[in-house]
């Protein structure tokens, strides 16, 4: 039985050693902390899912396909994991990011319509479509509960026969792993360490701040749809499971330690959010915060992801710069077929020189904006 060690039990290791469990690895998962935690980008409480990613079909296919994965998942455990809200994307001019975006939702045959800006108000209790030449709308895009799926796919792992070490590891100069001074080797080893690999290893990645906020709203938002402006960097949802309203901005925060970094939101990232709130939903400018938390986002230079040997038989996976969450159940399928020699990672996704680019988030302002 071939074996594998996959480093960190977040949202795409615990997918990962899933898969591998259910088709005949044997796996051993290490987390130093617990699957879930709020130290994780996987610990956020909601990420959104969303097919439109400007003029990749690439990222698109794999998020509807994702898609289906969560809907069985939540089949599978009998809780909702992923919501089927819809999400709107306020377009600011006529052939931007979103009109690219619905070119290739049209190619890949994933449902979407276009809509006056006046006729998105039938969405939301409040609106206000100023400034807007469109809106693109995702029907099947929705919320998923990030940090409770990511505990769930976790014990499903362990259910599967996954061994879970609570243990810091390190990598050993030789290869393997170092678990709290114990060496473990295995076949494959996979570092999916998150916001703490490129502490690790020599890689492309730069951690930042990611501060969300939640807002206290009437009843009447628990069914609005999740929403974006691309080119404003803020995306939101209404009211799950009580936490509010979410709307926050995506521009790429402070460098940021996971480790050590502070955990409270800055005053800054409040007033950004309700700025927001106040030109597009202007009855909830004064609503009062609910719920915040400070994420924390490995981000690459272009936005892709990294998926690379780093050693024989070593591979480090990471760089989700903000969108990777909601493509855990399809990318771990694809990370097993390269685990296992049946196919090679895309050379996106490798090590080499990297350009700047932000078109795969939802952050029109972030680095050099709209250049993807």
């Amino acid at each position: 039985m071939r074996s594998t060690i996959v480093v960190g039990a977040g949202i795409w290791g615990s997918s990962l050693a899933l898969r591998l469990a259910e088709t005949g690895w044997r796996v051993t998962l290490i987390e130093q902390y617990a699957p879930g935690h709020v130290r994780q980008a996987s610990g956020g409480e909601t990420r959104l899912l969303r097919c439109s990613h400007g003029a990749d079909d690439w990222y698109a296919r794999l998020a509807w396909q994702a898609r289906d994965g969560w809907r069985r998942l939540g089949e599978r455990v009998g809780e909702d994991l992923f919501l089927e809200t819809g999400i709107l994307w306020f377009a600011g001019t006529d052939h931007a990011w979103e009109t690219a975006s619905a070119q290739v939702l049209k190619n890949l045959d994933i449902p979407f319509e276009l809509l006056e800006p006046s006729d998105a108000g039938r969405f939301f209790p409040d609106f206000r479509p100023d400034g807007l030449a469109f809106v693109l709308r995702e029907p099947h895009a929705g919320v998923l509960r990030a940090r409770r799926a990511t505990q769930v796919t976790a014990r499903l792992a362990q259910d599967a026969g996954v061994t879970l070490i609570r243990a810091e590891a390190i990598p050993h100069p030789e290869g393997g792993v170092v678990a709290d001074g114990e060496l473990l080797r295995a076949d494959r080893v996979v570092w999916a360490c998150g916001a703490w690999l490129p502490g690790m290893f020599d890689l492309p990645v730069t951690v930042t701040r990611q501060d969300t906020l939640h807002f206290d709203v009437p009843r009447a938002w628990a069914s609005a749809p999740a929403f974006c402006e691309y080119g404003s960097s803020v995306y939101g949802h209404g009211d799950l499971d009580g936490m509010g309203l979410k709307a926050t901005s995506d521009v790429e925060g402070d460098p940021y330690d996971p480790r050590t970094g502070s955990r409270q939101v800055l005053p800054g990232s409040e007033s950004a959010s309700r700025d927001y709130l106040a030109r597009r939903f202007p009855s909830l400018a004064a609503a009062p915060v609910l719920f915040s938390q400070v994420c924390q986002y490995g981000v690459t230079p272009d936005a892709e992801w990294i998926i690379a040997e780093v050693r024989d038989g070593e591979w480090v996976i990471g760089g989700d710069s903000g969108h990777g969450f909601k493509h855990g159940p399809a990318l771990a399928a694809y990370l097993a077929d390269v685990l296992d020699g049946s196919v090679e990672p895309e050379p996106r996704f490798g090590l080499g020189e990297r350009h700047p680019a932000r078109g795969l988030r939802t952050s029109g302002l972030s680095g050099l904006a709209g250049s993807g």
